[in-house]
């Protein structure tokens, strides 16, 4: 099971909407054959295992393990609950069940009516770990949601003056070209009016090889300029307005607009009041702060966080701090 989180590992930021998932066929404690998902309407990991094994007759004295669920129902593909019973795979060891109310029990019921054997719960926190995002948005009815920003030594997201539209850099490079690999892990990425207005932000995965997230851009009184970066063709932008008329209730309304636009997992990397939406709310999973050696003295204060730093970090010179939110 170990070796199908690893494998479903690979499909980070590609798989969108379906989840990450991995398969390995083992005979007589070896192991014969292993897939995982790469993209939506591509070959599920189970498949990719099955097609692997160069003796298809080794599969009926076979044990296959799947992080995840076998589907039984058609989408894009067939279902992987009738492929397994279809090559007489006697045993099947599951890491954990899939939430999508389509599934949801169904593979797993399916399996097991055929006689087969199935053990279900092999890793199972790890399992989930794998599958936070979609398990996010099947459960809660909202995207995992990533709070990003770096801060200065002293505490300030940016200076209170500047004298160019771009963004003012308080990391170094690699800080810069991991913050481009998160967000080839992502599906979208969201910053406020403000943002835009003053940095005109680009917004993609330049510094990184990977599938660009989609733009969601925060518009309130029409106030970008359709000159923006933001409205390049590089990757898919959306535009949300009126938000400013729900009050208290800002990040829960856009939290309810990105599930419904199918976002499973959003890195939030606007300005202060954007962030703070979302912090006032409670309603975010993860925040990624970076710490630079830069000091500005004065500025736009770097919020605050009550909870106790999960895992930290150097990049270089810069500080990285992960923090967790499980209220």
């Amino acid at each position: 099971m170990a070796r199908c989180i690893e494998l479903a590992k690979n499909g980070l930021g590609t798989t969108y909407p379906n989840p990450l998932v991995g398969a390995v066929v083992v005979c007589d404690g070896k192991i014969i054959g292993e897939g995982w998902h790469r993209q939506s309407g591509e070959p599920h990991a189970e498949v990719l295992a099955i097609r692997s094994v160069k003796d298809p007759n080794l599969l009926a004295r076979s044990t296959i393990y799947v992080s995840l669920e076998p589907c039984s129902h058609f989408g894009k593909t067939p279902p992987c609950a009738d492929l397994i019973l279809e090559h007489n795979i006697p045993e099947i060891v599951i890491g954990t069940g899939d939430p999508n109310e389509k599934v949801a029990g169904k593979g797993i019921a399916k399996i097991k009516a055929a006689g087969r054997k199935v053990t279900v719960g092999v890793l199972e926190n790890e399992c989930n770990e794998l599958n936070k995002r979609f398990f996010t948005f099947h459960q809660k009815k909202r995207p995992y949601i990533i709070l990003k920003w770096a801060e200065s030594a002293d505490g300030f997201m940016a200076p209170l003056q500047k004298d160019e539209r771009k963004p003012v850099w308080i990391t170094n490079e690699f800080s810069r070209q991991l913050v481009h690999k998160w967000r080839a892990q992502e599906q979208a990425i969201l910053v406020g009016t403000q943002t835009v207005v003053d940095d005109n932000p680009i917004l993609d995965v330049r510094d990184w090889t990977g599938e660009n997230p989609t733009r969601i851009v925060l518009d309130q009184n029409n106030r970008i300029s359709k000159e923006s970066h933001i409205f390049g063709n590089r990757s898919k932008t959306l535009v949300y307005s009126g938000f400013g008329d729900f009050g208290d209730n800002v990040a829960l309304a856009l939290a309810g607009r990105l599930y419904q636009d199918g976002i499973q997992s959003v890195i939030i990397e606007g300005g202060t009041r954007t962030l703070e939406t979302f912090l006032l709310e409670n309603l975010w999973d993860e925040a990624r702060i970076f710490k630079g050696t830069n000091r500005f003295e004065n500025g736009i204060a770097a919020p605050r966080l009550p909870q106790a730093v999960a895992h930290q970090k150097m990049v270089l010179q810069d500080e990285l701090l992960i923090f967790y939110n499980h209220d």
